[in-house]
């Protein structure tokens, strides 16, 4: 028995242009919104980690320059906190995965964009609270509906497989700042939980980016290779 390829070409090579694409360009302007974009769900993943053990989140900020903000309230626990401040970069990847099977698996990929334009949405509508994020929530959700309305299958698959491609790619490029402290000193997640754990921020980042690395190859593989089938008499 054979392992069955199932993923389309046109579909691997929009995923691998997507990546390469969104290395080459990162700081040029069209990927602008797609950047604050991959914020908001890396915000949006503190803000479910903090939700899963018992906390509260007051507001979430995505700001002009692509820093993002979540203000939350936990129990005090090590464990609280390190589950909290792991689940931006580990939570942008898994998103970016999440988005890349669902690409592969779609035939229109039509409720996923309205799916993530509900996730605006909501984000919006319970924890935004300054201009700036309300309008970029909002014009995302617009943005992301239309697309899901009047946009062609193909685009709407191509879609899915940049935003996926380039979540996982952000969550990346945020790690190698906590690597090489491109933020600066005590600006990052990692430093936050060197301060609380007494573990180098570098092993923080070296942990969260094995784990990243490790869940797209996971997805990749299920994407690639289905489960084999029993051959027939």
């Amino acid at each position: 028995m054979e392992p069955q390829h199932h993923f389309d070409g046109k579909l691997l090579f929009a995923l691998a242009a997507s990546a390469i694409l969104g290395i080459v360009f990162w700081n040029t302007w069209p990927l602008y919104p797609f950047r604050l974009l991959v914020v908001l769900m890396h915000e949006s993943s503190h803000a479910a980690a903090t939700l899963l053990v018992g906390g509260s989140v007051d507001r979430i900020v995505v700001s002009p320059n692509e820093a993002g903000l979540t203000l939350s309230r936990y129990p005090p626990s090590l464990l609280r906190a390190i589950v909290i401040a792991s689940a931006g970069y580990v939570g942008s990847t898994l998103s970016g995965c999440v988005l890349l099977f669902v690409a592969a698996r779609a035939k229109e990929g039509r409720w996923p964009l309205i799916a993530l334009a509900a996730w605006c949405t909501l984000v919006a509508l319970l924890y935004v609270r300054d201009g700036f994020t309300l309008l970029f929530a909002a014009g995302c959700a617009v943005g992301l509906g239309l697309v899901a309305k009047f946009g062609a299958p193909f685009l709407r698959r191509a879609l899915l497989t940049f935003l996926a491609a380039f979540s996982c790619s952000y969550a990346l490029y945020d790690i190698r700042d906590d690597l090489l402290h491109l933020a600066g000193p005590g600006g990052t997640d990692a430093d936050a939980l060197a301060r609380a754990t007494f573990i180098p921020a570098i092993v923080w980042g070296v942990l969260w980016g094995a784990l990243s690395l490790a869940l797209v190859a996971l997805t990749l593989r299920k994407i690639l290779v289905a489960a084999p089938q029993a051959a027939t008499a």
